[in-house]
């Protein structure tokens, strides 16, 4: 079996790939899509989808939520992905990618030799996905942070079983019950 990730960034790419291995059992293999942002995604998904001719292959269709209304959004790319018949799982990361790395603050802090771990004692880290502009607030407390390679950086680092982002464990979540329903 393959898994097609489509997302629409080059920096959730790199992220993937280098969780992917840890997430994904034995003989399932996987290619990730970049896409240069929202609008690419979405006009790419009908045409990968019905183009796409390899057997045993399933999509996910991963998106940041951004300032957008989440079942909407989801609703959306389901909408552009079912006609064509094919498995596919539509994923959103609230509000943006870093929201899955203030998920990891002791990746964070391993990455960047910052103690970060203290602000899951603050309300507003408490849950990253309510962090309304994760990837502002990771420039003001990590001003060195570059997304391709702080996703880079960060994959090897992050425990994929204890984030706290409630968006990323159903990713995961969900890519595990791709995989199981071969």
């Amino acid at each position: 079996m393959k898994l097609v990730f489509l997302v629409e960034e080059r920096s959730m790419k790199t992220l993937l790939e280098g969780i992917l291995p840890r997430i994904l059992p034995e003989g399932v293999y996987f290619q990730v899509i970049p896409h240069e942002g929202k609008s690419d995604l979405e006009r790419s998904v009908p045409i990968k989808l019905r183009a796409w001719l390899e057997p045993d292959v399933r999509f996910v269709i991963v998106q940041d939520q951004d300032s957008n209304d989440c079942k909407e959004l989801k609703r959306k790319l389901v909408h552009l992905a079912e006609p064509y018949g094919k498995p596919f799982l539509v994923r959103i990361a609230c509000h943006e990618l870093e929201a899955w790395y203030f998920g990891d603050l002791p990746a964070l802090d391993k990455v960047y030799g910052k103690d970060l771990t203290t602000l899951c004692q603050k309300e507003k880290y408490r849950n990253p996905d309510s962090i309304v502009s994760p990837k502002a607030e990771l420039r003001r407390l990590i001003p060195e942070h570059k997304q391709i390679e702080g996703a880079r950086n960060l994959a090897p680092n992050m425990d994929i079983e204890h984030n706290r982002s409630r968006s990323f464990n159903v990713f995961v979540e969900g890519v595990r019950r791709m995989c199981g329903e071969a």
